[in-house]
């Protein structure tokens, strides 16, 4: 099992993500959180999923020289992706509304890379996967946005939250994804790693 493999190295997850924190602790793997503040500007040129790709990797050069031999670190970056543009995190409730708004009834895509960086290696992973919600009225949008408050995700929206169990349609690949960590790619990746 990957447990076991891993008691030579030590995890260190630098996010401050809840919902990846608890997928971590789910799998039964164990991990320091460290946190580094990064400012997550990506080339205008670049698209999908080659923005979760630089900005899992940005936040990564933000520990170069400080781990240790035995050491993997793992940062990720989410992107919702929909008619050819990133929706980022909303900074206000009109934001989210219009973000929301332009999913409502449409597929769009949910993108996550994840670095696993060590002293001597690099490697980037990200997975994509497709959702669709259904027509979202505004009292639905007002509603979510008002009592989840959700502008620490990308798209301004979480799957596991009311909108998500109310709202979306239908899914195509991973839901750990989603929420903000493609588990089994993580999984996979650490079992190559070790």
């Amino acid at each position: 099992m990957l447990k076991e493999k891993l008691k030579a190295h030590k995890l260190i997850l630098a996010s401050g993500s809840p919902r990846r924190q608890q997928f971590f602790r789910e799998m039964e793997l164990d991990f320091e959180i460290r946190l580094k503040s990064v400012e997550e500007v990506y080339p205008k040129e670049l698209q999908e999923k080659a923005i979760s790709d630089y900005l899992a990797q940005l936040k990564a050069s933000a520990f170069e020289g400080t781990l240790a031999k035995n050491e993997i670190l793992i940062t990720s970056d989410t992107v919702v992706w929909h008619n050819n543009q990133s929706l980022a995190k909303a900074k206000n409730a009109e934001e989210a509304f219009k973000m929301l708004k332009t999913l409502s009834e449409d597929w769009h895509e949910v993108i996550t890379s994840v670095c696993f960086t060590t002293t001597t290696n690099q490697k980037t992973v990200n997975q994509t996967t497709k959702v669709k919600f259904k027509k979202l009225t505004d009292a639905e949008i007002h509603y979510y946005i008002k009592n989840y408050s959700p502008f620490d995700k990308a798209g301004a929206y979480g799957i596991q939250e009311w909108i998500g169990l109310i709202g979306i349609e239908k899914i195509k690949g991973s839901y750990p994804n989603v929420v903000g960590l493609p588990t089994q790619l993580v999984y996979d990746t650490l079992v190559d790693m070790t």
